[in-house]
């Protein structure tokens, strides 16, 4: 009789940032003898007690997910991560205390990095157990590899003769716009005439550090803002696409659009078509210039205002900087004339191949599947926990659950449902299917996978 097939969970928190690139890691771990669950993270964790014992692939390693780590491994889970932020981040002591709990590392079996940069901040946290590093890179730049972005082609020509030639504005300022107000990192003072105060999305970072954070992004913010009308002005042959990051109140942007015709504001599906179909990309320290810069399309970063402390080094550095409108303005027409291209300096492919591997070679994708299978977590039998010990585990889960839904109930807290489905929305087999089809046509693979609906926003793919 065969053995059980080894279970890989697989949670997603914002879905056009991670579902793409996480279903492609499933369709590999299928392929190679996983039974994989993908789905909403909120809702894999409702329903983590039911799963099969198996590994669980974490996002990050925070504070946050200390109890919900504990929670896996009293399950019977192992637990493997890698830091979704490592590749774009503050400096190192900021980004140590933000990113990186001691306890959480501590219950990681196994950790996977974007590239030698983060396998090496990895290894220099002070607290940094000895965990096993694989450097594999990510699956998400899989998905801009010249040898599967064809799977977006489909989506490339629909936003091509949408919206023709344009200038993209991402946006990327959840710490003061965003979608649920309580994650802000300023909460409005309790009396009136009050100094505002740390919300709790600041727990994990020093308060001077939060404060001056907050300063720094609300001043990009209005920068930001205000250059909506003027681009729209400023380029009226062109459409401008302002794409705010998936945390944020996509409302603000609609307001500062007003009635120039030539904006849109959309955050549909993933990044990667858009930055395939825009003529230029106008940022400040987003991955999105990282991405760009990958699939060859020029990116700006507009620096009205400085601070080396909160400032991203790596997509900067790989973007043309601007630092006022007038030069912003002038770069761009340089840019949508054919003038300019990619920003290129000698180092850049040195400085990408620091921060990223499996740029060329077995997809990252594949790598990570290779190290499990390595490592033995394919083909292992993972222990029963203890009756007792399962039995109240379950109850923790059921008692965790139902005090996520009742805090749902209260207006701009993060666990609302409707902040939910803004980075979750709901999909369906046939899409996924869909999704997996494309995947196999451009890669010759996963001809015999079966995708099935496990429960509400949760989904099974196995051989």
């Amino acid at each position: 009789m065969a053995s059980p097939k080894a279970t890989l969970i697989l949670p997603v928190e914002s879905q056009v940032r991670e579902l793409d690139a996480k279903l492609m890691l499933a369709c590999v771990a299928a392929e190679r003898g996983f039974r994989v669950i993908i789905g909403s993270r909120a809702f894999v964790h409702y329903a983590v007690a039911s799963f099969p014992r198996g590994i669980y692939l974490a996002k990050s390693m925070r504070s946050l997910s200390e109890l919900m780590f504990g929670i896996l491994k009293r399950l019977g889970h192992e637990i493997v991560a890698w830091d979704e932020e490592a590749l774009v981040r503050f400096p190192r002591d900021d980004y140590y205390r933000r990113r990186l709990s001691a306890k959480a590392l501590g219950r990681v079996s196994r950790l996977f990095a974007w590239g030698e940069d983060d396998a090496e901040l990895f290894r220099e946290f002070p607290d940094y157990p000895g965990t096993p590093i694989e450097v594999t890179g990510n699956p998400r730049i899989d998905l801009i590899r010249p040898d599967a972005r064809h799977y977006f082609d489909d989506e490339v020509a629909e936003i091509r003769e949408r919206f023709g030639e344009f200038v993209m504005l991402n946006t990327n300022f959840g710490y003061v716009n965003s979608f649920a107000s309580k994650l802000n990192l300023m909460r409005e003072p309790k009396a009136a005439g009050g100094e505002p105060e740390l919300s709790e999305n600041a727990r994990d970072m020093y308060p001077d550090f939060a404060r001056g954070l907050a300063a720094h992004k609300q001043a990009l913010f209005e920068h930001f803002r205000a250059l909506v009308p003027v681009l729209a002005d400023a380029l009226p042959r062109h459409t401008i696409v302002v794409r705010p990051h998936p945390s944020e109140n996509h409302g603000v942007w609609r307001d500062a659009a007003g009635d120039h015709r030539n904006v849109h504001v959309v955050n549909q599906k993933s990044v990667i078509p858009w930055l395939i179909a825009t003529s230029a990309l106008v940022h400040n320290g987003c991955t999105t210039a990282v991405e760009a810069t990958v699939l060859g399309r020029p990116a700006i970063a507009y620096r009205p205002v400085s601070a080396e402390r909160f400032d991203c080094e790596l997509p900067n550095s790989l973007s043309h900087e601007a630092f006022d409108r007038d030069e912003l303005l002038s770069k761009l027409r340089a840019v949508l004339s054919g003038e300019l291209g990619v920003r290129s300096d000698g180092g850049q492919r040195a400085r990408l191949e620091r921060h990223i591997a499996a740029l060329e070679g077995p997809l990252a994708s594949d790598r990570i599947v290779e190290a499990l299978c390595a490592a033995g977590y394919r083909d292992r039998r993972f222990p029963r926990p203890p009756l007792p010990q399962y039995l109240g585990t379950r109850l923790l889960v059921d008692a965790r659950t139902l005090s996520k839904r009742l805090k749902g109930l209260r207006k701009g807290h993060r666990n609302t449902r409707k902040f939910h489905d803004h980075r979750f929305p709901g999909t369906s087999v046939g899409n996924l299917d869909q999704r997996i089809q494309r995947f196999g046509k451009q890669l010759g693979r996963f001809g015999s996978l079966r995708l099935t609906q496990h429960s509400d926003h949760i989904y099974c793919v196995e051989s």
